[in-house]
C-alpha cells in the first residue's frame, strides 16, 4: 500500500502537470505594475501590531501586509521546540517537496516536535499564485504575505517570518531561518547544539558570522548605497542561508524593524536589528555559506551547507540516515 507522502506527492503531481507547459516557458522576470486580483482563500487579517501595543512611536516600517495564506493554528496544540522558517519562491516546489520529504520532514523526530514552514510574497503572475495555493491546501506548510516576492523584498519576507513566530508561536524554544536550497543536519541542530534537555536560552542568535563593509560598486548583487547606509562596516551579521535564534529574539527583531530604515540585504538588516537590541551573534563553524563536496564523514559534522540541488537534498539524506552504523 503507498505511503501517505507518496499519495499526497501524486496528488500534487497531477495538480502541477497541467501547469508545466506553464513552468517550461521562458518569461521575462516583471516589476509591480499595480495591485493583481489573486483568487487565493482568504484567512483572518491580523491587526498589524496586535502583537505590539506597546509600541507608541511612529514606525518607519510598519509592515502592514496582510496574510494571503496562512497557518495560524500550526503551534496551538502543542509548542514547538523548533520553527523551521524557509524562504523559497513559488516556482521551486521540487526544493520544497524535497525538503518536505527529508529534512525538513516534522515527523522524523518522535521526541522533539518540529514546525516547518516555507515563506513567500505575492507573485505577480496569477498562475504561479493559484498553483501554490493548490500546494498549501495539501501541505498546509506555506505562508504568504501581501507584498511582491522578490530578490529586493527579501528582508520583507524574513520580517513575515518572525512576525508569524511572534504572533501564533511564542512559546516555541528555537527557530531556524534558512533558504530553499540549503541541507540542514538536523541531528548536529537539534541535539548538538540546541539540546532539548537542557534549559532554553534567551536572546540567543547564532551562525556563520561575517564582518564586512557594504559594496558601493554598483554592478554587485550586493550593492549598497550611501544614502542608505552611509556607515563603512557593517555590524556583524549572519549568512543568510542558515542561522538559529531563540524565540523571544523573533519579537524583538520584528518591534525592531518597526522603527529601523529597511534594508534590502535580509542578513545585514538583521544584524543592525541585533546591534539595536544589544544581541551579539555567536560565530559557529558548522554554518556553511557555500557547497562542500560531500563525503559522509564531512557532513556528519556540519549544521547547513549551501547550494544543493533536490536531487542532491535526496542522495545526501538517503545515504545519512542508511549509514547511521558506520563510524567515521
Amino acid at each position: 500500500m503507498p505511503s501517505k507522502v507518496s499519495c499526497l506527492y501524486l496528488l500534487t503531481v497531477i495538480c502541477w502537470a497541467s501547469a508545466l507547459w506553464y513552468l517550461s516557458v521562458s518569461r521575462p522576470s516583471t516589476s509591480y505594475v499595480g495591485q493583481v486580483n489573486i483568487p487565493i482563500r482568504k484567512t483572518l487579517k491580523v491587526n498589524k501590531n496586535s502583537t505590539f501595543s506597546n509600541i507608541r512611536t511612529r514606525s518607519v516600517n510598519p509592515h502592514d501586509f496582510g496574510y494571503l495564506i496562512n497557518e495560524d493554528k500550526k503551534c496551538e496544540s502543542e509548542p514547538p521546540f523548533l520553527v523551521i522558517l524557509i524562504s523559497t519562491t513559488h516556482k521551486e516546489f521540487d526544493a520544497r517537496q524535497a525538503i518536505r520529504e527529508t529534512w525538513g520532514d516534522e515527523s522524523t523526530f518522535q521526541d522533539v516536535r518540529v514546525v516547518t514552514l516555507f515563506l513567500l510574497g505575492r507573485s505577480t503572475d496569477v498562475v504561479l499564485n493559484q498553483m501554490v495555493e493548490q500546494e498549501s491546501q495539501i501541505f498546509h506548510d506555506i505562508i504568504v504575505e501581501d507584498f511582491i516576492d522578490s530578490y529586493h523584498n527579501l528582508t520583507l519576507k524574513t520580517l513575515m517570518g518572525m512576525r508569524w513566530v511572534a504572533t501564533f508561536c511564542s512559546k516555541a524554544q528555537y527557530v531556524l531561518k534558512t533558504d530553499s536550497d540549503i541541507f540542514v543536519n538536523m541531528e548536529n541542530l537539534i541535539f548538538s547544539l540546541l539540546k532539548p534537555t537542557t534549559k532554553p536560552r534567551r536572546r540567543y542568535f547564532t551562525g556563520y558570522v561575517i564582518n564586512g563593509g557594504p559594496i558601493r560598486d554598483m554592478r554587485s548583487k550586493w550593492y549598497m548605497p550611501r544614502d542608505l547606509y552611509p556607515e563603512s562596516k557593517y555590524p556583524p551579521f549572519c549568512s543568510g542561508t542558515g542561522y538559529v535564534f531563540s524565540a523571544d529574539v523573533a519579537e524583538l527583531i520584528y518591534k525592531t524593524s518597526l522603527h529601523t530604515r529597511l534594508l534590502h540585504l535580509e542578513d545585514v538588516y538583521v544584524g543592525v536589528c541585533l546591534r539595536k537590541l544589544g544581541i551579539h551573534p555567536f560565530q559557529n563553524s558548522g554554518f556553511n555559506h557555500w557547497k562542500m563536496a560531500y563525503s559522509l564523514c564531512r557532513y556528519r559534522r556540519v549544521v547547513t551547507v549551501h547550494q544543493i540541488s533536490p536531487e542532491e537534498m535526496h542522495r545526501i539524506w538517503n545515504d545519512m540516515t542508511s549509514k547511521k552504523h558506520l563510524k567515521c
